[in-house]
């Protein structure tokens, strides 16, 4: 989806429907505000923040266990 918004006099914009509809946003949702060199990021505050991140990045971690464990096997020598 893409879509252009005009910014208001109030320096207010509107979120178009279809950004509403796919992320289930109602009046009063909240967002996170990241300024990047050269755009700004819009993204729906989460209401739990351990919830959401819970599980990033599983994959990066798959597999560390058994090398932990031949580490620690060999602290003893």
């Amino acid at each position: 989806m893409q879509s252009a918004v005009t910014m208001s006099s109030k320096n207010q914009i509107v979120v178009p429907r279809e950004a509403r509809e796919k992320l289930n946003l109602h009046p009063g949702s909240q967002f996170l505000v990241l300024c990047k060199e050269d755009r700004i990021v819009l993204v729906p505050r989460p209401d739990d923040f351990v919830k959401r991140m819970s599980g990033l990045h599983r994959d990066a971690w798959a597999g560390t266990g058994d090398y932990l464990k031949k580490e620690r096997e060999n602290w003893g020598e």
